[in-house]
């Protein structure tokens, strides 16, 4: 599956992109902020492409002018959720690299999959959470309808070995429709 915005195409995650991914993915301001561990090699994000990025309904960022991916996408169902997630419902989680903080591509690319999940998959609503401190994941959410939803203090975060509060957004696909 594949997908296609104004500056974006989202689509699988690749073997080959490996490289491109260690590239943003060892910064660490990228992974420890949203919950996971930044990338040690190559081969570790080949790893992780492997694993976690070949779930379904996650993709790469790809820029279209460069057909190279600065980030990813993707959408967690009730069995891999964090947040209190139906069964027609969805969360949405999201990270791109730091050179193309602040250029509005999140927020399109999260878009996009707000149109996949309420016109393609049925859903009724979608879920999205930040920890405490992620400013910049807050704006996008916002920018996209989500409005707050609740806290939740002293949340584990096994990937990197932290409890932390995270914030709970949510878009009902009715609230959605009305936001387009």
């Amino acid at each position: 599956m594949q997908l296609e915005t104004k500056r974006l195409i989202l689509r699988p995650w690749q073997e080959e992109d490996a490289e491109e991914l260690y590239k943003y993915a060892k910064d660490p301001r990228v992974g420890p902020i949203a919950g996971w561990p930044v990338h040690t090699s190559v081969e570790n994000s080949l790893e992780i492409i492997r694993g976690v990025l070949s779930s379904p309904e996650t993709y790469a960022v790809v820029l279209k002018e460069t057909n190279k991916p600065v980030g990813s996408i993707g959408l967690l169902f009730k069995d891999t959720a964090h947040a209190p997630v139906t069964d027609t419902e969805v969360e949405i989680g999201y990270w791109i690299g730091v050179p193309y903080w602040g250029q509005g591509l999140i927020p399109e690319a999260i878009r996009e999959l707000q149109r996949r999940c309420f016109e393609d998959l049925g859903c009724t609503g979608m879920w999205c959470g930040y920890y405490d401190g992620n400013i910049k994941s807050k704006r996008a959410q916002e920018k996209c309808g989500f409005v707050f939803h609740h806290t939740s203090p002293d949340v584990f975060c096994p990937l990197v070995g932290e409890t932390r509060t995270e914030h709970f957004t949510y878009l009902s696909k009715e609230d959605w429709e009305n936001h387009l």
